[in-house]
């Protein structure tokens, strides 16, 4: 499951906002992260389209394949508030807020916008070997603190989220960049990944 490019490769540009497609001013942080999936720029994501996405920043398919099928079964109905239920799953990206799940590390709020202070609170509490870097047993304790009384939901969201992130891209170290965990969050990274990848699939 991870990533052919080497993570300096994969950190240059990252967080250049030169770097991400046209999404609209107007749109929040997290549709501007959910947008990478949104291949035809519709303003829905169906699974095929997650599956895609996963498969241009280098997961494998059993995980692409995985992850498009659970994100879409926990998340389409929460993103259609009073629609009926759709058997293809369809995300809509404009209410990606409302699939906010608990136990997360609160770095995007209600709104979907991002939040700078919980972003270095990660770091500032859990980078105990390396200050701008998480370990994998770091990483689980900021899992662990996070969680939520009985929101089990919640707990294997995260942790889903956060394990597919570190399995694609923690460097030759085992260690999660911070740079990194921001280019997720606005969507650079995604971008940055799939551009460095299309040379080597040829």
């Amino acid at each position: 499951m991870a990533s052919s490019m080497p993570p300096e490769a994969i950190l240059e540009g990252v967080g250049d906002a030169g770097a991400a497609k046209p999404t609209g001013s107007e749109q929040s942080v997290l549709e501007k992260h959910v947008a990478f999936f949104d291949r035809n720029h519709a303003g829905i994501v169906y699974p095929w389209e997650t599956f895609e996405g996963f498969r241009a920043i280098g997961a494998g398919y059993l995980l692409s394949m995985t992850g498009a099928f659970l994100i879409h079964f926990a998340l389409s109905s929460k993103t259609r508030p009073g629609k009926y239920p759709s058997p293809f799953f369809p995300i809509e990206v404009k209410n990606i807020h409302l699939a906010k799940h608990g136990s997360d590390s609160g770095v995007y709020d209600s709104d979907g916008r991002f939040v700078s202070l919980k972003f270095e609170e990660i770091f500032r509490k859990f980078a105990r070997t390396h200050g701008n870097a998480l370990t994998s047993g770091e990483l689980m304790a900021m899992l662990k603190a996070n969680r939520e009384p009985q929101d089990y939901k919640g707990w294997i969201g995260s942790w889903t989220e956060w394990m597919t992130l570190y399995n694609l891209c923690k460097d030759n170290d085992g260690l999660l960049r911070k740079e990194i965990v921001k280019g997720v969050y606005d969507g650079s990274l995604f971008e940055r990944m799939e551009r460095d990848r299309k040379p080597h699939r040829k």
